[in-house]
C-alpha cells in the first residue's frame, strides 16, 4: 500500500470491483477509459464472479487483463479493501458547465471548498444517493485522487455529472435557466426544515475552512440553514452538511 506522502499519486488507478463496476456502468458524460486490469493470482477462485464479469468486458472494450502478485497489487493500491483488483484507466475530462448541461426541473449542487478528497468522495456519494443530476466545482484538477474519491463515494463520483464553472457563471447559467438558487450559511438563514423548495434548485454548499464566497452569498435567493437538535457551538463537516440538505430538498420534492 501507497505511503500516506504518496497517496495521491496513483490518481487514475480505481480499486475494488465497486469504483470498476461504476465506471463501466457509466454514461456518455464519462470519458475515463480502462486501459489494464490488475487481479492478484491467488484470487482466481475466490473472485471467479468477478473476473468472469471483467474477462467479458475485456473483450468487449479491449482491455487487457493481467492476473500479479499480490504484492503488486500492494505496491500500486492506496487503500486496503481494493480485494486484489485494481484497473490502470485515463484521466476523465471535468468539461465546462453550460446551458445546454442543464436539465429543466431539476436539482443540482455546486461544492465550493472542498479540499479532501475523501470529504469531497463522500459528498458525492450522498449527493448521488440523494438524486441529484449533477456536480459543479470550481475550476481546479478535482480527479488528481480519482481513486481516492471513488472508493469515498462507492463508484458515485464515476457515474454521476460532474462539471466545472466559476461560481458566479454557475449561477448565472442556472438563474438563466429558471433555477432557484439556495446557499448553505446561518446570516440571514430560513431552515431548510420550515420552508419548501421546489424544483428547480442550485444548491450551493461550501467547505469548512472558507465557505461560500461573499459574491455566491450575495446571489443566492435565499441562504439556507440546518437547525440542531440541542445547542451546538461546532458546524457540520461539508459531506454532512451537502448530505442532510440534499435528502431534505429531495423529501420536499419527492412525488410518491
Amino acid at each position: 500500500m501507497l505511503k500516506e506522502e504518496q497517496r495521491f499519486v496513483a490518481s487514475d488507478i480505481l480499486e475494488g470491483m465497486t469504483s470498476i463496476s461504476a465506471l463501466l456502468n457509466a454514461g456518455e458524460g464519462n470519458d475515463r477509459k480502462i486501459e489494464k486490469v490488475l487481479i492478484d493470482r491467488a484470487k482466481r477462485k475466490s473472485k471467479a464472479a468477478q473476473i468472469g464479469f471483467l474477462t467479458a468486458k475485456s473483450h468487449e472494450l479491449g482491455f487487457p487483463v493481467e492476473f500479479v502478485d499480490a504484492e503488486q497489487i500492494d505496491r500500486l493500491a492506496v487503500g486496503n479493501t481494493h480485494g486484489g483488483i485494481l484497473a490502470l484507466c485515463t484521466a476523465r475530462t471535468i468539461p465546462t458547465l453550460s446551458k445546454e448541461d442543464i436539465c429543466k426541473d431539476s436539482f443540482y449542487v455546486y461544492l465550493e471548498g472542498i479540499e479532501d478528497p475523501y470529504n469531497f468522495g463522500y459528498a458525492i456519494r450522498s449527493l448521488y444517493a440523494a438524486g441529484v443530476s449533477g456536480v459543479i466545482l470550481p475550476p481546479r484538477n478535482w480527479m488528481t485522487a480519482a481513486g481516492v474519491v471513488a472508493r469515498a463515494s462507492a463508484g458515485a463520483s464515476e457515474s454521476l455529472p460532474i462539471f466545472q464553472a466559476e461560481g458566479e457563471d454557475a449561477v448565472a447559467l442556472f438563474r438563466e435557466a429558471g433555477y432557484t438558487i439556495l446557499c448553505a450559511g446561518i446570516r440571514d438563514s430560513v431552515s431548510v426544515f420550515e420552508q419548501q423548495f421546489s424544483y428547480p434548485v442550485l444548491l450551493v454548499v461550501g467547505g469548512e475552512k472558507r465557505g461560500i464566497s461573499r459574491a455566491l452569498l450575495d446571489a443566492a435567493d435565499r441562504i439556507v440553514r440546518i437547525d440542531y437538535g440541542r445547542e451546538f457551538g461546532g458546524s457540520l463537516s461539508a459531506a454532512s452538511a451537502a448530505t442532510v440538505l440534499a435528502f431534505e430538498i429531495f423529501r420536499q420534492n419527492r412525488k410518491v
